[in-house]
Parts: C-alpha cells; structure tokens; sequence
C-alpha cells in the first residue's frame, strides 16, 4: 500500500451526545484526511452535536442497525476516495489515540485488515472494565475462530478496526447482516479471501456511557457467531454455497 495514502475515519453512531465530542477530539491531527459520522436515527442529539464538529455527517432516516450503519460508512468513504477506512466508535470505549498505529499497520505491511486488539494490552479487557462473561465469551470464540480459520488472533470481537481500498471493494459486505454479527462476517469474509489481518494493542473501557450489549444480547451474537463459522465451514466443503463468500 502507498505510503500517503487517504485516511478516513468512519464513526458509526447512535445516541453518542455524551461521549461524540471527546471521542473526535482525541483523534491525532496530521493522520486522518476525513472524518464521515453516520448517525442511525438517534434519539438524542447526536447529530446537532455532530453538526458543530469538522465532520461529515449522514443520517438514516430510520434506524437500519450497527451493521447497515457501517455499510453506508463504507460506500461512503469509497465514494470519498478512501485508501484505508477506520471504523470508531463513536461511544468513547476505544482509543483514538491509537489511530496512527492502525494506519502504520496497514500501509507498513502487507495486511489490508487490522485489528485493535485489547488482549494485546497489558492487564487485558478486564483492567478496562470488561463485564467476566464477556470475556469468557471472546476467549471461547476467539479460539475457535482461530482453529476453523487458521489464524493466530489474539482477538476477533473487536470494534475497533481498519480496512483497506482493496478489501472492502473485494468482499461482498453489503450482503451482510445489518446487526452486530457484521463484524464477524467481515473477518471471515477477509479469511476466505485471501486477505492477510494484522494486529495492534488498543485499551479499552467499560462505562456507563459506552454502548455494551447485555447477556441477552451477547447470547445471541455468539449464537449468530457460530452460525457464521458453520456457513463458512459448509461452505469450504462445497456442500452449501453462501453469498456471503461468494465474489
């Protein structure tokens, strides 16, 4: 990947009053070309928020979930004439500060997904507040993730992330779900198509203003999770073809 290549960051919100100014602030000057916020029917004042900041932002009329909110992060930053796409959250949980690292990753080796990893950090996810059953529940996964793909990830179910050009205009994401699961399938999709993924040490924490999915809600990702690994599985085998992996 060239070496100045344009950097956008992509911020894919929902009700982030609290935490949008402080997240945008500490992203580091002289790295990013262009910040897009998509914010997915909000029902605080997101987007006023937004509006005050140099920033561009989209707003769905309706809410179409965390998911179809980073489709339209996507096709817009293409649009935009993105090189490298950096997804934040816009809720304060991860680093911004970080933002250099995951470019560096990407245009100094030939990944074209990185991932910001919060095992990677010393004391891990739990010194940040991680909740013990969601941190079962990565370690779990995040293994077995590792032997169905053949990787050697220190984590897979992190928001926070970079992509290349190259991978978003191969992988067929708009086929994807448009709830949590998206993350998932990105990886996999990435996987199956040859694209190598690098990783970077992120801290993370756990408050009462970052957006964090309950048990329930950690259940059935998990549970939509391994459907994705049993497609992708099937799928390997030629015994069922998925969209999802097809070019």
């Amino acid at each position: 990947m060239r070496e100045h290549s344009k950097v956008v960051v992509v911020m894919p919100a929902y009700n982030a009053t609290r935490t949008l100014v402080s997240t945008y602030q500490g992203i580091p000057e002289g790295i990013v070309d262009e910040v897009i916020l998509v914010d997915d029917a909000s029902q605080d004042e997101t987007v006023e928020v937004a509006s005050q900041l140099n920033l561009k932002v989209i707003v769905h009329p309706h809410n179409v979930g965390y998911g179809g909110n980073q489709k339209t992060c996507y096709m817009e930053a293409l649009r935009d004439g993105a090189d490298i796409v950096v997804m934040l959250h816009p809720d304060g949980q991860y680093d911004p500060q970080i933002i250099p690292d995951v470019v560096m990753a990407l245009q100094e080796s030939d990944a074209d997904m990185v991932l910001a990893s919060r095992f990677l950090k010393e004391g891990g996810p739990l010194q940040g507040g991680m909740p013990k059953y969601k941190y079962v529940a990565n370690r779990f996964l995040s293994a077995l993730e590792n032997v169905i793909l053949d990787q050697h990830l220190s984590e897979f179910h992190t928001g926070y992330r970079a992509y290349s050009r190259r991978l978003l205009e191969t992988v067929p994401f708009m086929r994807n779900s448009n709830d949590f699961v998206f993350d998932t399938e990105m990886i996999v999709q990435a996987v199956h198509f040859g694209f190598k993924i690098a990783e970077v040490p992120v801290a993370t924490k756990y408050t009462t203003e970052t957006s964090s999915v309950d048990f329930k809600g950690s259940l059935v990702y998990g549970l939509k999770t391994l459907y994705v690994l049993f497609r992708y599985i099937l799928h390997r085998l030629g015994i069922v073809k998925s969209r999802l992996f097809l070019a």
